[in-house]
């Protein structure tokens, strides 16, 4: 079964030369939809996530893609944090007992007077629901639970992972 990882940062496609320059690890949309496009139509692929997440636009290319793909897709989770749980999401998952799980409110940089502040905030408020989105079809919790947690900045153990529905179970030992 072919394999695509989600490793490092999760970044957009017009980053990925500068950290392909300095041999750092990294994924992003295009990375996986080769992988997919060199599967044979309708194959599994796994998919393994250890990252600490990073772009949520990236992510959500990421997420369609994997959700899209016409063949089975098995999530492992190792570490998922951030944007990388949007990921998490996009199928059937297990996550290693060891494994840490966050999420939260996403985050940005602004400059500029009240009316970019208040901008900026209305434009982050969106993008939590629109995380909260994906993480409400794989939960089946309502919004105002998960933006709860989003707002709290949510560390779980796999265990927690698992109880809150974001993962659907811990891996076994082979």
């Amino acid at each position: 079964m072919p394999t695509i990882n989600i490793k490092g940062p999760i970044i957009s496609n017009d980053s990925k030369w500068v950290y392909d320059y300095f041999g750092m690890e990294s994924v992003c949309p295009q990375d996986v939809l080769q992988g997919l496009e060199a599967c044979t139509t309708g194959e599994a692929v796994k998919v393994i996530i250890s990252s600490s997440g990073g772009d949520i636009v990236a992510a959500t290319e990421i997420y369609d893609a994997l959700r899209n793909y016409c063949g089975d897709v098995q999530i492992k989770v190792v570490t998922a944090a951030s944007a990388a749980t949007i990921i998490a999401c996009a199928g059937q998952s297990e996550i290693v007992p060891t494994a840490l799980f966050m999420i939260h409110n996403v985050s940005s940089y602004a400059e500029g007077d009240y009316n970019e502040m208040d901008k900026q905030s209305r434009i982050l408020q969106t993008a939590n629901r629109a995380v909260a989105a994906a993480y409400k079809l794989k939960t089946g919790k309502n919004e105002d639970e998960l933006l709860e947690l989003m707002n709290k900045e949510t560390w779980m153990t796999a265990k927690e992972a698992v109880e809150n529905g974001f993962i659907d179970k811990i891996s076994e030992a082979k």
